[in-house]
């Protein structure tokens, strides 16, 4: 009899040391899934600030683009009115 009692001592032990890690393990997953979760927090932000970056992005490159044009615009007419400049010279030089 004492040695079934000292037998089902040593498997509780045993079962103890086993609960004991598997209750280590759990604390652990727990860690992990804990990181995960701040991981893909993390990554769901960084996703709607490239969202953000690249809607201004795309809206500097509108401005841009709308400037571009602008500027050749004025470059031509910078070019007619030196022409029209240099014709309205021409002719005060030729009325004298």
């Amino acid at each position: 009899m004492e040695e079934v009692l000292s037998e089902l001592k040593q498997m509780n032990q045993r079962l103890n040391s086993i609960e004991n890690h598997l209750n280590s393990v759990e604390n652990r997953l727990e860690s992990v899934e804990n990181r995960l979760e701040s991981v893909e927090n993390r990554l769901a932000v960084i996703e709607v600030e490239q969202q953000q970056i690249k809607q201004a992005v795309l809206e500097t490159n509108e401005k841009v683009n709308r400037l571009e044009a602008i500027q050749e615009s004025q470059h031509h007419i910078i070019e007619l009115l030196s022409v029209r400049s240099i014709q309205q010279e021409a002719e005060l030089k030729r009325l004298q």
